[in-house]
């Protein structure tokens, strides 16, 4: 069974890692560019904007490029405090006018000081390591470590200390830290090995990987995501989170799981 499992798994990998996976994806957003801070920039919001229907997140991502003026990391360093008048009115579901401004206050309070956000993760990473856990909580804590920083705003940016399952943090760092020739994922980090990646577990890839007997603990938590990835790493110790096509693919993509195994 583990080797029929792994023999699909790399199927829909091959299947769905190709650039006709990027248009109807938020991936998309950070594809609209090609400098390292606009795809930073740009990458980290859409994947915390990654909740809801595709189409939406994608649209009002682009409402977010839009306010900036078309040019995001040149916005972020430039701007001036009047210039944030334009995204009162920017929201999307929860994500409301209090959470853009400080994103944009610790946008460009970090990037006048650092020429990239891989050091606002990295740097709480060791090599040895097994996992982003680490990079994740020292991010966390650096984000909010203004010190005007909205208790609100915390919801949007998760944290293993809350031993929540980190979907959109840890759907961005694949997306900057895996790197193949597929198109589609950037590979633009190398501080942060492939290999200490986690995979980005929502509802649909959860269902599939218990559909797949992949997982057994009940929650949809932190120790989750680390029993599904640890699951994943047999069959890829080097690049684990790659198996997100798959799960991702048969669970929304397909809109059915009635063929699995």
């Amino acid at each position: 069974m583990p080797d029929d499992i792994k023999r699909l798994l790399e199927q829909c990998v091959s299947r769905y890692n190709q650039p006709a996976f990027i248009p109807d994806d938020p991936i998309s957003i950070p594809h609209r560019f090609s400098r390292l801070q606009d795809i930073e920039i740009t990458g980290f919001w859409a994947a915390m904007l990654a909740w809801g229907q595709r189409k939406t997140i994608i649209n009002n991502a682009k409402e977010l490029i839009r306010l900036m003026d078309g040019a995001p990391y040149d916005f972020i360093v430039n701007h001036e405090e009047k210039d944030r008048a334009r995204f009162l009115n920017f929201k999307h579901r929860t994500f409301q006018a209090t959470d853009t401004l400080y994103f944009l206050e610790f946008f460009q309070q970090y990037y006048r000081q650092h020429d990239s956000l891989e050091d606002a993760f990295a740097r709480h990473l060791r090599p040895s390591d097994p996992h982003v856990g680490p990079a994740l909580e020292g991010f966390h804590d650096l984000f909010f470590s203004l010190p005007y920083a909205p208790e609100r705003t915390r919801k949007h940016i998760a944290t293993p200390a809350r031993k929540s399952a980190c979907k959109r943090l840890n759907m961005f760092l694949r997306w900057m830290v895996r790197r193949d020739d597929k198109g589609v994922d950037f590979g633009l980090w190398r501080r942060i090995r492939p290999a200490q990646l986690l995979m980005p577990l929502d509802v649909h890839v959860d269902r599939v990987a218990r559909r797949l007997g992949l997982l057994e603990r009940k929650q949809v938590d932190w120790q989750t995501v680390l029993e599904l990835t640890d699951r994943l790493r047999a069959f890829d110790p080097e690049d684990p989170v790659k198996y997100d096509f798959a799960l991702f693919g048969l669970g929304v993509l397909e809109k059915t799981t009635g063929g699995l195994p």
